[in-house]
């Protein structure tokens, strides 16, 4: 574990010694933006620290009515819900469309709010082998009389990988299923306009397909949020006990929410440059022929057979004051990895420091 002693960017200091950090999930260099910093003072000015009521009672403000409004915007939808965590996302949308489907059909390395999502009295849960959507329609065909779901990630948490939408949403349409995708890692960094996986695939606005959504990576703030149609939004607010039973997000997260949205409409070259960063570092890790993925995502792991060897790496970087962590976490893996995750706010120097001291261990210790 790191405990923080700094805000996070592409610096943070831990134990009073300043650290290059190519960790966590602030894709676009958003969470100490001095613009979303100045919102939520002036939040806390006008607001205090809690509007401390749920939002069916007395916990509504304009701040929220205004993040919704700023979110169907950016999303294209006509209509957004808030919510206190981005994990909440996939429980709210699995119990709001409950009754539409009996059978839900999952990707074997989900994120663990998937399959935490699933109402009790679901039984029927299937786990198809990770972005393989031929073993999907096996399973599909085999359980033909159960109306499906299908739930995916769109860019996976540890790996970077982007699920394949395109054939999954084929699938979805063949066999009449519902689609959702948890587009926590996209949000903000893939399409055209930055709305997620499905605008990757140019399938944004396509039927049947929901997207669970959070301002917690790229977008530098906090909370859930879901954009739908308003009859979706609607059905949420009056029906999902999730979202009845917490408390409404506290002002001067909001208001960064409110900000982030903003920088991110306003400021698209903050996505040409983490891309930049991004396929210049996937390259030189590939010439190095380490282990990686393919998908040109934030996230870059270095693959492992062994945990040791993993674990090691992780310490290297540390001990020349680079964090890139290893990652121990509950989703299936057949191999251990050291999780790198790039920012736009990177420098050139940064960079070239990483990629010198990954060469050295690899002149050391191989690639294995």
């Amino acid at each position: 574990m790191f405990i923080l002693k700094s805000s996070i960017g592409n610096y943070i200091r831990l134990n009073n010694k300043k650290y290059s950090y190519f960790a966590g999930n602030n894709y676009l260099g958003l969470a100490n933006h001095p613009a979303l910093k100045k919102e939520a003072i002036s939040s806390i000015e006008k607001y205090g620290i809690n509007f401390s009521a749920s939002r069916g009672t007395t916990g509504t403000s304009e701040l929220h009515l205004e993040l919704e409004k700023l979110l169907s915007e950016f999303k294209n939808k006509s209509g957004s819900v808030v919510f206190a965590s981005g994990y909440m996302g996939n429980r709210i949308l699995l119990h709001t469309l409950q009754d539409q489907y009996s059978a839900v059909f999952i990707d074997e390395s989900a994120h663990p709010s998937i399959p935490d999502g699933i109402p009790s009295d679901i039984s029927n849960v299937y786990f198809y082998d990770h972005c393989n959507t031929e073993h999907l329609v096996t399973l599909l065909k085999k359980h033909n009389k159960q109306r499906p779901l299908i739930i995916t990630d769109g860019v996976f948490a540890l790996t970077g990988e982007i699920a394949p939408l395109d054939k999954i949403y084929t699938v979805a349409k063949k066999y009449g299923a519902i689609l959702i995708v948890d587009d926590a890692h996209a949000t903000g960094i893939l399409g055209k306009n930055g709305r997620g996986t499905p605008e990757h695939f140019q399938l944004d606005g396509a039927e049947y397909i929901y997207q669970s959504e959070t301002m917690s990576k790229a977008l530098g703030a906090y909370g859930g949020f879901i954009s739908a149609t308003k009859e979706i939004i609607k059905k949420i607010r009056e029906k999902s006990s999730v979202y009845i039973g917490s408390t409404s997000l506290p002002p001067p997260i909001v208001s960064a929410g409110c900000s982030s949205i903003k920088i991110l409409k306003q400021h698209p070259e903050l996505r040409s440059r983490l891309f930049e960063n991004v396929s210049y570092i996937r390259e030189e890790i590939k010439k190095m022929n380490f282990l990686t993925t393919t998908d040109n995502t934030p996230i870059i792991p270095v693959f492992f057979n062994s945990q040791e060897n993993a674990i090691r790496l992780s310490e290297y970087f540390k001990e020349n004051n680079i964090i890139v962590p290893y990652i121990k976490y509950p989703v299936k893996m057949d191999k251990f990895l050291v999780r790198l995750t790039v920012s736009a706010i990177h420098t050139k120097d940064q960079i070239e420091n990483l990629l010198e001291l990954l060469q050295k261990w690899r002149d050391k210790h191989g690639i294995s």
